[in-house]
């Protein structure tokens, strides 16, 4: 890691991110960053506890003359999305993340930075640590598992916490004030299909999508960025009476559009040059209509020797077809909050082998009536595909509340700081708000952060200029908390 990450203004959020970043912190394994934050706490003789599902709660005392304000928590997720380029050799279990400046920017070689949330958990622990900023009494809040299921926020008791107010430190854009957020559920379809030995006349072709920017699949599915698996589905559709399947590995997470997919597939010789022709053509208008979002996409495919085993033809086309019918991308836009994406779907995640499938999909909205309009519709199609669906890791969304007392807090010290007005938004990601607040509904809450571009991807950039401007707004919000 670059030593001027730690050289950077504020010096103690950057060098309380680089001690984050030290730590490696995949969703589901958090057990040393979870020590670490215990660590933290006790290391500065802070009241110090991890709740039942692994939750890090840190206490500390409100500032001389501060005691009348509110409690506050000060919330932010400790796992992160892990996400390399391909050429990238990196091991996300055992190393830390490499930093590097470029400009006005903290990047990472190769790999996802972990600024979401990082950053905020950094703030945090900058103002738990300090001894110069005024605060009332905090809880800080760390949460698991934020990344894949939002497990951390579910598990929450609704005893635990005293505060009236939380401040989620979770938004990618320093201008915005976030007051709302979608809720979520994953769909997975599964099917199995037995193997046919492939003919003696058979030829193979591997066939790769690569180089897609990917990216938040809640924040970033408004751009219409190219989908790994939609686009390899296009191209298994335009050959799909002359294929048969072998196998498939597109995507990743769920909560990341898919930026790879590659596949095996199994034609007859005497289709060879049909096949070749079609996917020629096919990857040409594939990529006339990507030329401006895509610059980078690459789509190929070659020869390669024939495996043992397929999927037949029907099956193959079955597969195709159900991907086919199945949206990805913006379903339908909010009708109160201009330019808000109300309800949208990712095809996160298919994977074909060795007899069985298993296709994984995000539906995100912020209408519960809607989430499952979208759920249900894109259920019936695999099911028509004699597909098994299951609905799991459903969360609600967060409903805005425009008269709390800590939204006119924070946007009238924004625009006194900044002599500008903030962008007050809902957004289309899973925000732990909505989970937190089912168990705390009386609690206010509202969501700010810097400006972080390209989360969940290996594109993803820090500004530090925008985490000035956050440090500054946050000191100043904490000053101005409402008394009791």
């Amino acid at each position: 890691m670059s030593t001027d990450i730690r050289n950077i203004e504020p010096k103690t959020v950057w060098n309380h991110f680089a001690d984050l970043n030290a730590v490696p912190r995949p969703s589901k394994k958090e057990e040393r960053v979870i020590q670490f934050m215990v660590d933290f706490g006790k290391s500065l003789n802070l009241e110090t506890s991890v709740d039942k599902v692994g939750n890090v709660i840190i206490k500390k005392p409100a500032t001389s003359g501060m005691e009348k304000r509110k409690k506050i928590v000060m919330q932010g997720h400790i796992d992160m999305v892990h996400q390399k380029n391909t050429d990238t050799v990196f091991d996300f279990d055992s190393q830390g993340i490499q930093m590097f400046v470029d400009g006005d920017w903290v990047k990472a070689k190769g790999t996802t930075l972990g600024a979401d949330n990082g950053l905020g958990v950094a703030a945090i622990m900058a103002v738990l640590s300090s001894t110069d900023i005024p605060h009332p009494a905090i809880e800080g809040l760390f949460t698991i598992d934020e990344e894949t299921g939002m497990t951390g926020a579910m598990g929450l008791e609704g005893n635990v916490l005293e505060g009236e107010i939380l401040l989620n430190l979770d938004t990618e854009e320093d201008d915005e004030i976030g007051i709302g957020c979608a809720g979520g559920v994953d769909i997975t379809a599964t099917g199995s299909y037995k193997e046919e030995i492939t003919r003696e006349d058979d030829i193979a072709y591997q066939v790769s999508v690569k180089g897609l920017n990917g990216g938040h699949s809640g924040m970033d599915i408004i751009k219409g960025l190219g989908n790994a698996n939609k686009i390899m589905n296009r191209l298994l559709y335009s050959v799909i009476n002359a294929i048969e399947i072998a196998e498939i590995k597109g995507g990743s997470l769920r909560n990341v559009i898919p930026r790879e997919s590659f596949a095996t597939i199994v034609t007859d010789r005497n289709n060879d040059r049909f096949v070749e022709l079609s996917l020629l053509e096919e990857i040409k208008k594939i990529k006339a209509e990507f030329k401006t979002l895509e610059s980078n996409l690459e789509i190929e495919f070659s020869t390669t020797s024939t495996p043992k085993q397929k999927m037949n033809k029907e099956n193959s086309a079955n597969l195709i077809k159900a991907i086919y019918a199945t949206l990805n991308g913006v379903y339908r836009m909010s009708p109160d909050v201009d330019g808000l994406v109300e309800t949208s779907n990712n095809v996160a995640r298919v994977i074909v082998k060795e007899g069985q499938i298993k296709i994984g999909c995000l539906t995100r909205s912020s209408s519960e009536s809607n989430k499952w309009d979208l759920a249900n519709a894109i259920k019936s199609a695999f099911e028509l595909a004699n597909y098994s669906v299951e609905f799991s890791g459903e969360y609600p969304g967060w409903l805005p509340n425009m008269n709390s007392s800590i939204l006119k807090t924070v946007e009238s010290t924004y625009i006194k700081l900044f002599n500008e007005q903030p962008n007050v938004a809902a957004c289309h990601a899973g925000l732990e708000c909505g989970i937190l607040g089912q168990n705390y509904p009386d609690m206010e809450m509202i969501s700010f952060g810097p400006n972080i571009k390209g989360a969940h991807s290996p594109d993803e950039k820090a500004q530090i200029s925008s985490t000035q401007k956050f440090w500054k707004l946050l000191k100043e919000v904490l000053k101005n908390i409402p008394e009791k």
